[in-house]
């Protein structure tokens, strides 16, 4: 499948497009890119207008150089792709972005299904941080999955320092009780406490949310399960 851009302020975002349907756009984890939810799309393109959006500093998007915000270049990438609003499936840290839209740009976001998810201003645990500057050993719970999760880091446009990201203000972690969409909270078994907490929370604090724990699963839901996740998606977008 060929991948195209669509231009934001000061970048343009990769993304790969396919099906009919209502448009669901597909959010990757930190360092990760469309390959995460290839499985789950393919499985989705059949009744969804997928599209698989890559956030800058993920695979073949522009690499952070100045301040900007992930819910705008989101909501500029719709602009340009002539969707009006859009279900939303975000894994990880592209969970936190899916979040994001919802309380920037509310009219955008039709439902949201949070996969393994971030969460801006979640106070991460010291064993989280500690596992984090390590590298690598977050994505370590299948090891048949290494060479695909390795092939999508190293495809990475990273910024060199510091991600000039800018937070929304207040952080969403206070603010999930705006959220009024149809929300479905998917977690893996085997994922780490802070991803755990993280989804409780999620369930609790957004109204009318609901938590899917999947059995066996670690942090790579979209890879390690991808029918039941998929399966979720639809049945969240169908709310």
């Amino acid at each position: 499948m060929a991948v195209s851009f669509v231009d934001v302020a000061g970048g343009r975002l990769a993304y790969e497009r396919a099906g009919a349907g209502p448009a669901l756009v597909l959010l990757p984890g930190l360092g990760l890119d469309e390959e995460l939810w290839s499985d789950v799309a393919a499985l989705l393109a059949p009744r969804f207008d997928t599209i698989r959006l890559q956030p800058r500093g993920h695979g073949r998007s522009s690499r952070p150089v100045a301040p900007y915000v992930h819910a705008d270049d989101v909501a500029r990438a719709l602009d340009e792709l002539a969707i009006e609003s859009a279900h939303f499936a975000g894994h990880s840290q592209g969970g936190a972005i899916a979040l994001d839209v919802a309380l920037a740009h509310p009219s955008r976001v039709r439902s949201l299904a949070l996969v393994d998810s971030g969460l801006d201003g979640h106070a991460w645990s010291p064993a989280w941080r500690d596992l984090f500057r390590a590298g690598g050993a977050l994505f370590a719970t299948r090891p048949e999955l290494a060479a695909r999760v390795d092939a999508m880091v190293a495809r990475g446009s990273r910024p060199s320092g510091r991600n000039p990201a800018r937070p929304l203000a207040p952080r969403a972690a206070t603010r999930l009780a705006e959220i009024r969409v149809p929300t479905v909270v998917i977690v893996g078994e085997h994922d780490l406490a802070d991803f755990q907490e993280i989804a409780r929370k999620l369930a609790a604090e957004i109204e009318g949310a609901y938590l899917i724990t999947l059995e066996g699963v670690g942090h790579l839901a979209p890879l390690e399960a991808p029918a039941q996740v998929a399966d979720l998606i639809a049945q969240g977008a169908r709310a």
